[in-house]
């Protein structure tokens, strides 16, 4: 195995197998989920069997087997059509998958960091999964395009009664990558909806895509059964700073 991250000797309810023709882009793409959920275990299955550049059938086989060995299923990202196909012949050729493994249609960074944190929140194969190909579309909207297009994703207003607060970020980077994935993970852990400036809370990627900066006022608007805890633990953890003042 060319990397790993997570728990191996704890039973993870998700992990994921990233593929990649590069060695050091799998490692890579590994470091980086898991700073994002350091609590679910990921496997890189980069290059081939003597370093070089492509993929390896024996690799990405012997992944999933270390990850089904603690996890109750596996969601694997690829980098490039070969490397699919190659995870396809696995998947096709050998017995004892059952099911359990799920080869995400997204993309390779985007889609792993979604998915890790995802996981980590306690979500299952297909939640993971679809985290994973939801990633596609996150950053699609590129600079110039109409308004009412970029604001395509963001949620619908709350009904009446909603929770709502006004908190304004502290640390001087504002929703950098790790302040994102604190505050999804955070909210994915409470029976709630949670929007903050209108996107979805428990998206590390539409969070960054905020682009929201230190000093800046962001709205929380909390609707289910633990909206108020949710909203009040959002407030809480921006106002402190998120270990960075």
């Amino acid at each position: 195995m060319s990397g790993a991250a997570g728990p191996v000797g704890a039973r993870a309810r998700v992990a994921l197998v990233l593929v990649s023709h590069s060695q050091r882009l799998a490692e890579g793409a590994v470091e980086l989920s898991a700073q994002m959920a350091p609590g679910v275990l990921l496997l890189a299955a980069g290059g081939t069997d003597d370093g070089g550049l492509g993929t390896s059938y024996d690799r990405v086989s012997a992944a999933l087997d270390e990850a089904l060995a603690v996890a109750e299923g596996v969601v694997v990202l690829a980098d490039l059509g070969s490397a699919v196909m190659t995870v396809e012949s696995v998947l096709d050729m050998e017995d004892g998958f059952d099911g359990r493994v799920r080869l995400a249609d997204a993309p390779f960074v985007e889609g792993a960091v979604a998915a890790a944190v995802t996981a980590h929140g306690g979500g299952d194969v297909t939640e993971v999964l679809a985290s994973a190909e939801h990633a596609g579309g996150t950053f699609a909207v590129a600079g110039g395009a109409p308004a009412e297009e970029a604001s395509a994703t963001r949620a619908e207003p709350p009904a009446d009664g909603a929770t709502r607060a006004v908190v304004a970020l502290r640390n001087p980077l504002g929703l950098h990558a790790r302040p994102a994935a604190v505050l999804a993970r955070l909210v994915a852990g409470f029976d709630a909806t949670v929007a903050i400036d209108g996107v979805n809370g428990a998206s590390v990627l539409e969070l960054m895509k905020l682009g929201a900066t230190g000093g800046q006022e962001l709205t929380v608007t909390g609707e289910g059964p633990q909206a108020a805890d949710a909203v009040r633990a959002v407030v809480e953890a921006v106002e402190g700073g998120f270990g960075e003042v």
